[in-house]
Order: C-alpha cells, then structure tokens, then sequence
C-alpha cells in the first residue's frame, strides 16, 4: 500500500505515463536500433559538449524525428503513429493559415482609416479624442498618453509633408544606398553558403573544435545582428518619411534573413543530397548484418542465436534528424546572440552612460552614445522570423516546439528587464503603418515560405530507411495512400483516389483562383465607390461652407443697407424740425411785435 497521498499520486501519474508511453509511442528507449545511441557513441554520448551540440542521448531521443517507429499501428489502441504524425504537421500549417487570415480579416473589419480626412486632423484630435466615460485615474492616464502619442505623430506627418529637398540628389543618394544594401545581401548569402560547404568537410573529420562545429550558427547570428544597424545608417541617405523609411528598412532585414535562411537550406539540401546517395551502401550493410543474424541458427530452444544488440547494428544518416538538430542550433544560438547583444548592446551602455556622465566633457545622455532605443519593428520581426523556423524545424524535430516555448518566456522576461533599465522610447514618434495588417502581412508571407521546404521534402525526397516514421516508404506522402487502403471501406477509397484526380483538382484550383480574383474586383469597386461618395460629401461640405458664407455677406449687406437708410431718414428729419423750429420761432417773434 501507498504510505501517503503524494506517493500515491506519483505512482498513479508514473503508471499513466509509462502506458501512455507504450501505447502511443511503441518500443521503449533501447528496444531498437532507431532509440539506442551506437556502440562508437557511447563513451562520449553524456558528455556536455556533446549533448550541447545535440547528438548523443539528446539524438537518439523524442525531441527529433529518427526516434519515432514506422509501427503501423501501436499498442491495443491499435494507434496510428505514422499518419498521426504526417496529419499534425499538415494540421500546423493550416491552423496558423486559418488563424492568420481570420485575424487579418478582424483588423480591416476594425480598421477605420478608410474613413478618416485629413481635413482639421489637430482640432479633431483635441475635441474628440477623450472618452468621457473614463473613471478610474490609470485608464485616464493611459487615455492621456495615447492622445499625447496621436498628437506627436500628427505633427510628425506634418513636418515631413511639408518638408522641401533636392529631387535630383534624392534619387541619386536613394539608388547608392540600395545598391550599398544589395551588395551586403548578396555577400552575406555568399558568406553562408561558404560556411555550410566548409562545415560539411568538417563533418568528416574527427577532431572539430567548437567553433567548427557552430560556425554556421554563429556566422548567421553574427550577421543577424550586424546587418540591421548597417542598413539602418546607410538609410540616412535616403531621408525618407519615417513611416515609409521603416517599410523599406523591414524588407531589407526581411530580404537578409529570408536569404540567409533560404542560403542556408539549399546548402543543407545539397547535405541531404548526399547522404541519401550513400545511404545505398549503408542500408544493404545493414540489411546483410540482420540476414546473417537471423539466418546464422535455427528457430528452436536448444540453439539461441547470437547476442546482437540493437547498438551494435549499423546505421544510416537519417538525414531528417540532420535536419532537425540544426535548427535545433539555429534557435539556441540566436537566444544566446539576443541575451548577449542586450548585455553588451543595452546594459553596459546604459550604465557607462549613467555613472560616467558626471565626469564627462558633454552630456552623454543627450548626445553620444545615449541610451539605447528600444526597437519595436525589429523585434517584432525577430519574432516572426522565429516563428517561421518553428514552421519549418517541427516537422523534423518535434521537441522544437517546447524549446521554442522556453525561448520564448526566458526572452520576454529578460527583454522586459532590458527595457525597464537600459532603454528609452523613440525620439521621434510616428505612426508605423496605416493599416493593422502590415506585421500580418509578413507572418502570412512567412508561414508559405516556411511550407515551401516542408512541402519539396514530403513530396519529393525519400525517407530514411531505418529511422522515423516514414521509413520503408518510396515518399512521405504514401502514409495517406496506406491508410485510405487499409483502414477505410473500398468505396471511400474511391472517392479519395477521384478527389485526388488532377484532372479534378487543377479546375479546382483555377475555380478558386477566379473566386479570389472576383471578390478582390468588388472590394476595389466598393473601395473606389467610397471614396467618390467621401469626396462627394467633401464638396458637398465645401458647397455648403460657401452658401452659408455668401448667405452672411448678404445678411450683413442688408443690414449696413437698412442701417445708412435709417441714418438718412433720421438725418432728414433733423433738417425738417430744424426748419419747422425756426418757422415757429420766427412766427412767435412777428406776433410779439
């Protein structure tokens, strides 16, 4: 009997887990080749260097794709591992499809700019911002701070329309720095490709420093965080808004990543490539190690067969785990390239700039070096980019997800730290895009970039024979065709393999695209219809302004005439009685005499 309650509930959870284990996920640690570390990996599979880079134990193990058994059907839930596996990563990709396009539309259904004039924007801003309805002090200070922020951008949009300069040297200034900033793109690309050809001759040697073996990751970080201050002071030339300056200074790190990123997967792909032509020689050494193996005694208890443990059995690349470990690298270099730059970037200036501003010949916070400014859009960005490697890295490396979620909250929390003590806001307020689907926009663009590599290996490349859950197939894909065929009724069966006709697909799809090229001509009418029926009401507005200004000056022309007309008359009748005055006067005079 349990002695306590808590022992009780471990044992209970310990007992579930196991099952679960057993149930879901097949054959324990050990019981096949795919989930024990090789004979020639065992001394050094605990090392820390070695789990570090993520081999050993850490290889073998459920955060990678090789661990999981290519078992039809596992345990007496008679549980489909295989196609559960191909289903949920298909399952990722348009769930975050279906998230983001139902929040995009969300935000052009909020969005009221369409419907803002930039007629009277300061006396708007001043007589209608507050709510009147406020009445708990924090909400009226944050109501105060948002209307103070509304009012900096204004002046700032202000200030730049209204701001002169030299075309001719614009466009000369703007095309230098475009060519200075496609130079540093295609010589970062260069660089990584460079480096993953020069890390796969260090994959054959024996002894490999740390560095040789991170340079990839630390190269890509390196130029994650040199590049965007780069671009940044080489876009001084081009004194744009700062609105549009930051558009075109996020496509320029997105353009970076995105190609360091597509740099570094057609140079792993030429990896894979090559492991898979020598995966032919590996497999048929296996295959002759396991024959000799079954075949070396009889099938009877008085002669056992030899020990071979599934240590002890050869093993191909599995170049899927490959795969998976070095965006394993990717994410954790990157967070300890974030933590470090914060550090040395944020921290250390901001304490240089606070003690040392005392004792310094000019004031080290108004001038050089200041403190840091907290970069919002690149952040964000950051974060998409990282969303984007979760997309693409989960499929080979499910455990990515949960590192990614560690990530994620020691970042948040030590950024906060970064902002309360070492960074200060913008010194110029604007507003960063009119629309609330510009960062949508990207993560959209990001998510089927993200599916384009998922997508070549599913459909084109063949499996690993001796590890995942796919192996022994001719594609990934095939999974599907397999259960359609043994788990489904025939006439199910049919329907798949008619839906799946491209001759009922392609029309299908061009459908679609007709759909979408129809509903988008609509919303640009009702678009331009909204906008003719605005300027409308402006002139009718205009209209009205100058009926009612010549309606005063009418008014006020009648009343200066009415007012000289009474002058006239009462001038007139002055002169009247002045007269009949006199007339009585002199009367009375000639009867006295």
């Amino acid at each position: 009997m349990c002695t306590s309650p808590c022992v009780c509930i471990f044992s209970t959870c310990n007992c579930v887990v196991l099952s679960q284990h057993k149930v879901l996920m097949g054959m324990p640690y050990g019981s096949i080749p795919r989930k024990t570390v090789p004979r020639a990996e065992e001394e050094k599979a605990m090392d820390f260097s070695v789990l570090w880079d993520f081999e050993g134990y850490i290889k073998y193990s459920a955060l990678f794709y090789g661990y999981y058994n290519n078992q039809r059907t596992i345990g007496w839930l008679r549980y489909r591992l295989p196609m559960a596996y191909f289903m949920v990563g298909v399952s990722v990709f348009s769930y975050s499809l279906m998230i983001i396009i139902r929040s995009m539309a969300g935000n052009t259904q909020g969005s009221t700019n369409d419907g803002e004039s930039d007629n009277f924007t300061f006396s708007f801003k001043m007589f209608t911002s507050w709510d009147y309805l406020i009445g708990n002090s924090e909400t009226a200070d944050n109501k105060y701070a948002s209307i103070t922020i509304s009012f900096k951008e204004s002046i700032v949009d202000e200030q730049e329309s209204n701001k002169e300069e030299n075309v001719h040297l614009t466009r000369f200034l703007r095309v230098l720095a475009n060519f200075l900033i496609i130079c540093c793109l295609c010589g970062s690309g260069y660089l990584i490709y460079f480096v993953v050809k020069r890390s796969q001759e260090f994959s054959k040697m024996q002894n490999v420093s740390w560095y040789e073996r991170n340079e990839v990751e630390i190269v890509m970080s390196l130029l994650g965080m040199f590049c965007p201050p780069l671009f940044e002071t080489i876009a001084a030339l081009e004194n744009y808004h700062p609105r549009i300056g930051l558009k075109w200074q996020l496509g320029r790190i997105f353009a970076l990543f995105l190609g360091n990123l597509y740099t570094f997967l057609l140079a792993l792909m030429d990896d894979v490539h090559l492991k898979l032509s020598n995966e032919e020689t590996i497999k048929n050494i296996t295959h002759w190690t396991l024959f000799h193996y079954y075949n070396s005694s009889g099938w009877n208890e008085s002669v056992p067969r030899p020990p071979l443990r599934p240590a002890d059995v050869p093993r191909g690349s599995c170049w899927e785990t490959a795969v998976g470990i070095e965006f394993m690298r990717l994410i954790v270099s990157d967070m300890l390239v974030t933590c470090i730059t914060i550090l040395l970037g944020d921290f250390l200036r901001a304490c240089f700039v606070r003690f040392m501003n005392y004792c310094w010949c000019w004031d080290l916070e108004a001038g050089f070096p200041s403190y840091a400014e907290f970069d919002i859009s690149g952040n964000v960005l950051g974060l998409i980019f990282n969303q984007g490697m979760i997309w693409m890295g989960s499929f080979y490396a499910p455990g990515l997800v949960g590192i990614n979620v560690l990530r994620l909250l020691t970042s948040m929390y030590f950024q906060c730290w970064a902002v309360m003590s070492s960074n200060v806001p913008h010194e110029r307020v604007f507003k960063a895009s009119r629309s609330n689907n510009f960062y949508m926009g990207l993560l959209l663009l990001v998510l089927f970039l993200s599916l384009l590599p998922v997508a070549y290996t599913v459909m084109s490349l063949p499996p690993s024979f001796d590890c995942g859950p796919f192996s022994g197939k001719n594609r990934m894909y095939d999974v599907i065709q397999e259960t359609v065929e043994n788990d489904f009724p025939t006439f199910l069966g049919k329907i798949f393999a008619f839906l799946a006709n491209p001759g009922l697909i392609i029309p299908a799809i061009l459908l679609m695209f007709l759909a979408i090229y129809y509903l988008n001509s609509v919303s640009k009418s009702l678009s331009r219809a909204n906008a003719q029926l605005r300027k409308k009401i402006q002139a009718l507005r205009e209209v009205e302004k100058s009926h009612k200004s010549f309606k005063g000056r009418a008014t006020a022309r009648d009343s200066e005439d009415t007012a000289k007309g009474n002058s006239k008359n009462a001038t007139q009748l002055t002169k009247e009685g002045k007269f009949y005055f006199m007339m009585i006067t002199f009367t009375r005079s000639r009867g006295k005499v």
